[in-house]
């Protein structure tokens, strides 16, 4: 699968742009771990065009973590165009333009998936990006704003036509937010559509390997996206690409699960500092599949939560690791 010149191989699996989660530490975690592409958090145009720092740092890339998307949203055309234009010149390897973020703070405000409420302004702000700069450009969308307003199908030739080089549709609407089952029937009805020519990226309860195999087979996708499912679980990635291109799940042992947590807590310190470090990566672990089993859990997890340093915080992950789990292991074996 190709991207204008960006070529991501056969049956190529992303990560998913997420906010306060994306950045270039756990990026190039996935990247090493499997993930084909990965992509930025969403960038503001008005904070990017207004030089927040906090927004700019946002445009980082280190070489080892490409490909990388920097995605871009707004609501107005010429502060989009202007943001896509100091995006180019951090040298991403594609340009997305975020239309489908549902939280109220982006969508109610007309941006992200509130664009699906005024479909004329978002095939204006997409031609108008694709015409400004000189790397790919594509689009990250929803099936509709609601139940009643479906228009993925027609959308897509829309936005193919404005000259965008692939298409990521998230099988929800707006309105269901991240509420329900993803519809992956009507992912594989844009796939369907003779009259689109570009690669379409599928997103949605992507969760295990299996599933990303269904994706490609029974759903015909280009590309998929793999979102939440990889927040505290990096490893994925290892696991759906193995399957697909070996046949066979290749699993991280868990001690180098906890070792990769342990480097997102330290990278995230050194790139912060301690305490802000390591609020950053709580959602993380409280994401975690390595603590989603572990009986009589509470009181450790909520322990782990509100260490507020990294010796504390260490502590608790290593008793985990050599008393806590090795104890359930060996009374299963009893």
């Amino acid at each position: 699968m190709k991207i204008g010149n960006v070529d991501l191989g056969d049956r190529p699996v992303m990560l998913a742009p997420m906010e306060d989660v994306t950045d270039s530490s756990f990026r190039l975690i996935c990247k090493e771990q499997g993930a084909d592409m990965t992509y930025t958090e969403f960038v503001s145009a008005d904070a990017l065009i207004r030089n927040i720092a906090a927004t700019t740092r946002k445009l980082h890339i280190e070489q080892a973590e490409r490909p990388t998307a920097i995605q871009i949203y707004g609501r107005e055309v010429e502060p989009m165009v202007e943001a896509a234009r100091i995006v180019e010149e951090a040298h991403p390897d594609i340009l997305d333009i975020n239309f489908g973020c549902p939280v109220k703070k982006v969508a109610g405000k007309g941006a992200g998936a509130g664009m699906l409420r005024d479909i004329p302004k978002m095939l204006e702000i997409t031609t108008a990006v694709v015409r400004a700069v000189n790397i790919p450009v594509t689009v990250k969308t929803r099936l509709g704003w609601d139940c009643n307003s479906k228009i993925i199908v027609e959308l897509a030739e829309q936005l193919q036509d404005c000259g965008i080089s692939a298409l990521t549709v998230h099988g929800r609407t707006r309105s269901q937010m991240y509420t329900g089952e993803a519809d992956w029937e009507m992912i594989a009805r844009v796939k369907d559509n003779p009259r689109l020519s570009i690669p379409l990226i599928g997103n949605g309860d992507i969760t295990t390997a299996e599933k990303t195999v269904e994706a490609f087979e029974r759903y015909g996708v280009d590309g998929v996206m793999v979102g939440r499912a990889s927040i505290g679980a990096p490893w994925i990635f290892r696991e759906m690409t193995s399957l697909l291109r070996t046949g066979t799940v290749d699993s991280l042992p868990t001690s180098e699960k906890f070792a990769l947590l342990r480097r997102q807590i330290r990278e995230s310190v050194e790139r912060i500092d301690e305490y802000r470090g390591i609020l950053h990566i709580r959602r993380h672990l409280a994401a975690s599949p390595l603590f989603k089993s572990i009986p009589s859990f509470r009181q450790t997890r909520i322990a782990m939560l509100r260490a507020s340093t990294f010796a504390a915080l260490e502590s608790i992950l290593g008793h985990i690791e050599n008393n806590i789990l090795p104890a359930i292991e060996s009374a299963a074996n009893t």
